[in-house]
């Protein structure tokens, strides 16, 4: 059983497509910002940006990301980062099926304003230039994300995304 890595900005609907996803396949759903949380003592990803850097944490993501294995019937929501850094890219292509949610900056921001809490280190409600911040950072990934194996809209629905997975697993 084929991995299925989800791949795309925050908010781009990774978790929430997901696990729909996975219930649908008879998948496990993992979201790999929860894992690092469980390995760092429950700690927020805020927090462990805030006290230990972007660099540590994405070397605890690449390391987390690497003890996920192919063949596992997995469906992996990563961090909106994670294929930028340590050729996680290349990992990700190699252990599943990568698709990459492409959602446009102005409906990220959408999305974020409903959130009820600030939790995304990068990217804060509160700022002022947060829909400029989302296009400069959306531009920067897109040579990763393009990598995908699948491109789809950030707006499809499970049933679409199925007819469009099942094939290549």
């Amino acid at each position: 059983m084929k991995n299925i890595f989800l791949v795309g900005m925050p908010s781009s609907g990774k978790s929430t497509l997901g696990k729909r996803l996975a219930r649908r396949l008879g998948y496990r759903f993992v979201d790999t910002d929860k894992l690092i949380i469980r390995e760092e003592g429950g700690r927020p990803i805020s927090d462990i940006f805030r006290d230990r850097g972007e660099s540590y944490f994405r070397e605890v993501e690449s390391r987390i990301l690497r003890t996920i294995r192919p063949g596992c019937g997995l469906v992996v929501a990563t961090g909106g980062g994670m294929p930028c850094f340590h050729d996680n890219m290349a990992y990700i292509r190699a252990a599943g099926l990568s698709i990459f949610l492409d959602v446009p900056p102005e409906r990220l921001v959408e999305r974020m304003l409903r959130h009820a809490a600030d939790d995304r280190p990068l990217f804060s409600q509160l700022d002022p230039a947060l829909l400029e911040n989302l296009r400069t950072r959306c531009r920067d990934r897109q040579p990763f994300y393009s990598q995908a194996d699948l491109i789809i809209r950030g707006d499809t629905d499970v049933d679409a995304l199925l007819q469009q997975v099942k094939p290549l697993l």
